[in-house]
């Protein structure tokens, strides 16, 4: 008795899951065009009886309505004045196109125990947004599922996804410049950099700049795990024997409080010494004075992210892709000329 030919064997010729099969086959979107072709001949090959497929592989959302979910961790939802104007875009982006979105913030205690949403389990999604750290291990687990995935202002080399990222290197490589360029040749950098690999890429743009510049590093103000609080940097600003002439904050956060810190040692900002930070958030425009910034497109990064999504539903088997945007320095009073 001839033995029937499955989707598995036709998988196990191809060395390709069941699943981008089961694609192919059927016409829904998820694989290339190239796969496509290559498991409908060998189908033929092997003499696995199925109804060609209509030709329509593309993805177009007037045809069918997409449900896409996006996660993120309750720390990351409550930065609304960063992470939120990203989640405003992703949801503004999916309401234009007439597609549905799912919302879910994953605690501390399910992403220790891994513990993914039933919408992923039960393979009720179409794709699935990432938006920001959540827990390597958490994060490769949702792509085991086969759910196309993106990451939102978050990469790591062990994670095999695509990624919508700001471009931190060149963006703290600006901003430092910017000081040099002021005449300033003693820079403090400040920040956790174990927090994020966005802070750590900005310490690297941090060192790009000096090096271009040919300016000796001095790690006596290089404070790379400092937390985000009053506190912490008091303590930290304080045993430094000597300020720098101006400093580069990692973040939104971190220019208000060392900003905050020298007015109230007694500095004048900024006469003797400069801020500047990342992230252009509301606690950059409410110091005093107002901090420059690196500003960056959020309305962009959630069209982008939902752009990359739509797409990689379409398009399952190509190779994983990081997008970077462009930052750009908005100078406000914070930063003046080094004194002489």
């Amino acid at each position: 008795m001839t033995k029937k030919i499955t989707m598995q064997d036709i998988a196990d010729q191809l060395n390709i899951s069941k699943n981008s099969v089961s694609q192919a086959l059927t016409g829904k979107a998820g694989v290339s065009e190239k796969t496509r072709s290559l498991v409908e001949a060998t189908a033929r090959e092997l003499g696995y009886e199925y109804l060609p497929a209509r030709k329509n592989y593309q993805y177009n959302t007037d045809s069918k309505n997409v449900k896409i979910a996006l996660i993120a961790s309750d720390y990351a939802f409550s930065l609304k004045s960063f992470f939120g104007e990203i989640y405003l875009s992703i949801e503004k982006e999916i309401a234009s196109q007439n597609n549905s979105l799912m919302i879910q913030s994953i605690n501390q205690a399910a992403i220790q125990s891994l513990e993914l949403p039933a919408f992923i389990l039960n393979g009720s999604v179409d794709g699935v947004l990432i938006l920001s750290h959540l827990n390597t291990e958490y994060i490769q687990k949702i792509i085991s599922t086969g759910i196309p995935a993106v990451l939102v202002d978050h990469h790591h080399p062990h994670i095999k996804a695509d990624a919508v990222l700001t471009n931190n290197r060149f963006g703290a490589f600006l901003a430092v410049e910017h000081l040099v360029q002021l005449g300033h040749r003693e820079i403090g950098f400040i920040g956790n950099i174990s927090i994020s690999p966005s802070y750590y890429e900005r310490l690297e743009g941090y060192h790009l700049a000096l090096n271009h510049y040919g300016i000796k590093h001095n790690e006596a103000l290089l404070l790379s795990d400092i937390e985000e609080d009053e506190d912490g940097v008091r303590k930290a600003m304080h045993q430094l024997p000597k300020q720098p002439t101006a400093w580069f904050c990692v973040n939104d956060g971190l220019g208000f409080l060392v900003s905050s810190y020298l007015v109230h040692a007694g500095y004048k900002i900024p006469e003797q010494i400069s801020v500047s930070n990342f992230d252009n958030g509301q606690l950059s425009k409410l110091a005093t004075p107002k901090i420059t910034t690196m500003d960056i497109d959020l309305e962009l990064f959630g069209k982008r992210a939902v752009e990359q999504l739509m797409w990689r539903i379409s398009n399952k088997d190509a190779a994983n892709q990081e997008i970077l945007l462009p930052t750009t320095l908005l100078v406000r009073e914070s930063t003046g000329p080094a004194p002489n």
